[in-house]
């Protein structure tokens, strides 16, 4: 407050006074103003956002922050009284439109909803309705994914449109559909997909993985899904929350599984809160614009300099992707909250996370220990694009040297084994290459706590197509899908593979092209028989009648994995568990001749054993020499 002493101002001349009450009105407008814009600045507080939007009662970790954003909602006095929760912190951050508050829930908390008060100067201005939710505890919610399990990888936006009301929305900064570029939207969503389930079952699929579904409000490629720009949000070209929960619950009842593709490490530039930070800290931040690397071996290599290091896991995966700063809590406790969320919402079974050696390491050995304190059942596998064994079981669970700790990551998706097969299939054999680079991969599975939990693979939807990979040659594409269906591990394969869908990654990303048939009006129909060509229906019936056999054979879903030197160009390997009867011999012979085969010396696993059945064609052959044709996987069952 201003004070005008007024036998002060009577000892000054006439002139004096005149001037001293001028700038004394000058300064009480001034200070009528302050008062005028800060009363208005607090009641104009606005409330954005609040996430996560609601929580649930009865979660092991009795804590729960909640990111609060809005107008200098910094401002504001939060209060709240509901029975079992507790107000235990009020944290402000460099950003005014930002609060994090921390809330501690008890066990005694129940089900039910609150306001979260916000005030200012003792006045109330507005109140968010928060509600706990009581946890879903219905059987078949969140089983897990196993080796007992076939993951079908598919690209939402690419594989059947079922709701064309929401090809195009307004108000996105892509609304351009164009079924002509392979970078527009093309009108693919989750509709279509729960209305190809039933495919996808009689296929022999018991899981079905797509790539991120979140918001992605990206001008251009939206459709890939990696660049997320709302992580509480389904992308409204997909569909809705509701819709992808409706998802989740009908593949359960169907008795089929489910995949959620998630991303620690980056967002989209168009991201909400990218657009205002709540602190600097939150991204990791560079004097100009540094690209990671991608040198996943710094991150490992027990020489390699912190430069390097921090360059792979701190730098830019590309400049449309900033990186996030996962050694700040805030952010580790956004991300981890996040996870949480979606898995009990939606009954998730498994995560597959993307660019995990790009993560900072001690952060996700937290994560995966709190998310399996929550979902003991779910299970994790860890997107490792590298060249050796060794840099992929660096960063699975069990494996501490030269670490300090556990990751507690599962599995890994298996790109050694994948470029082993490759070899195999189209290499000629020598010491070390061939059918031979195959078996020596296998053979480090040592490095691994427990390789049935890698996820095994012959393409994704960042690499050329399997059946271009081997030179559309049909005998050489049921060689891999064979050994990729009787593999230790959980086998994936992406969608069309089936149906012999083809293309090279470059040029043009026709790797990601429509399934034929998920669009009105497309020529043909591939998911149906009559629509294919005979060529694609020996292809779908051939994987068909794999995976099947693999759901109802104990060997190929709980057995263990023996394999036998490659003799002659012949590779052997069984899948076992306890007898022999029921034991699954596979037989790789990938040279250009028919070979006969002596099974003398496989006697450990075919001891007693006298005919076996051809699981593909259903022929009972003799076990003691069995004729294995040029460019052939045999898939054998002991009987």
């Amino acid at each position: 407050m201003i004070k005008l002493h007024t036998t002060s101002v009577r000892s000054l001349s006439n002139n004096a006074q005149t001037k001293f009450l001028h700038l004394a009105g000058i300064k009480l407008i001034i200070f009528a103003f302050l008062v005028f814009y800060t009363s208005i600045n607090l009641f104009a507080q606005k409330l954005e956002r609040m996430e996560p939007m609601f929580w649930f009662t009865g979660m092991h970790n009795p804590k729960l922050q909640l990111l609060v954003h809005g107008d200098n909602i910094a401002a504001s006095t939060i209060s709240l009284t509901y029975p079992g929760v507790k107000l235990v912190k009020v944290n402000k951050v460099e950003n005014p439109n930002y609060l994090f508050v921390d809330l501690e829930l008890t066990p005694s908390a129940k089900a039910g909803k609150f306001p979260i008060n916000f005030s200012a100067n003792g006045k109330k201005l507005f109140s968010y309705i928060y509600e706990l939710k009581n946890r879903d505890k219905s059987p078949g919610r969140i089983q897990g994914v196993t080796q007992k399990d076939f993951i079908y990888l598919l690209m939402p936006d690419r594989f059947s449109n079922g709701d064309k009301s929401n090809d195009v929305v307004q108000g996105l900064t892509e609304t351009a559909l164009n079924r002509d570029s392979m970078y527009y939207r093309h009108g693919g969503d989750i509709q279509g997909v729960i209305n190809h389930l039933d495919y996808l079952k009689d296929l022999g699929v018991t899981t079905v993985w797509m790539t991120p579904e979140v918001e992605n409000d990206m001008p251009q490629a939206s459709y890939h899904g990696y660049a997320v720009t709302d992580h509480y949000k389904i992308d409204p070209r997909y569909g809705t929350n509701e819709l992808y929960k409706k998802y989740v619950e009908t593949a359960h009842v169907k008795g089929m599984k489910v995949i959620k593709d998630i991303v620690h490490n980056h967002i989209g530039t168009h991201h909400w809160f990218y657009k205002d930070l709540p602190m600097k800290s939150w991204l990791n931040q560079w004097p100009k614009y540094t690209q990671t690397s991608y040198r996943d071996q710094t991150v490992m290599d027990i020489h390699a300099s912190a430069a390097d290091r921090k360059q792979m896991l701190d730098g830019w995966f590309v400049p449309s992707m900033p990186d996030l700063n996962q050694t700040n809590p805030y952010v580790q406790n956004y991300l981890t909250q996040n996870h949480i969320w979606w898995i009990e919402y939606a009954g998730i079974d498994g995560l597959r996370l993307d660019t995990y050696g790009y993560n900072d390491p001690v952060y996700m050995a937290d994560w995966a220990l709190k998310l399996q304190a929550e979902f003991p059942h779910l299970s994790v596998f860890g997107e490792t694009l590298v060249t050796a064994v060794a840099n992929q079981a660096f960063f699975t669970g069990g494996n501490t040297v030269n670490r300090g700790f556990d990751t507690h990551l599962q599995g890994i998706t298996d790109a050694t084994l994948k470029d082993a097969i490759y070899e195999g299939i189209n290499g000629k054999n020598g010491w070390v290459d061939g059918i031979n680079r195959l078996y020596a991969t296998l053979s480090h599975d040592f490095l691994y706590k427990n390789a049935n939990t890698n996820c095994i693979f012959l393409d994704n939807h960042d690499m050329s197509r399997f059946y271009s990979m081997v030179g559309e040659d049909f005998e050489k594409y049921k060689m891999g899908m064979s050994i990729l269906l009787t593999m230790r591990g959980i086998p994936q394969m992406y969608y069309g593979t089936e149906i012999l869908m083809k293309n090279f990654s470059n040029p043009d990303g026709l790797i990601r092209s429509d399934f034929p048939g998920g669009w009105n009006g497309d020529k043909k129909d591939k998911f149906i028989a009559d629509d294919r060509t005979n060529k694609e229906n020996e292809a779908f019936n051939f994987v068909k009648t794999l995976a099947n056999f693999r759901k109802n054979s104990d060997a190929l879903q709980n057995g263990k994995l023996m394999q036998f030197v490659p003799q002659d160009d012949i590779y052997v390997y069984f899948r076992y568990n306890g007898s022999a009867k029921g034991t699954v011999m596979v037989v790789v012979n990938n040279t250009e001749k028919d070979k006969t085969l002596s099974t003398d010396r496989f006697a450990e696993r075919t001891a007693g054993i006298t005919t076996a059945k051809n699981v593909i064609s259903g022929e009972n052959i003799q076990m003691k020499e069995i004729k294995v044709p040029a460019k052939t996987t045999l898939v054998l069952e002991l009987n």
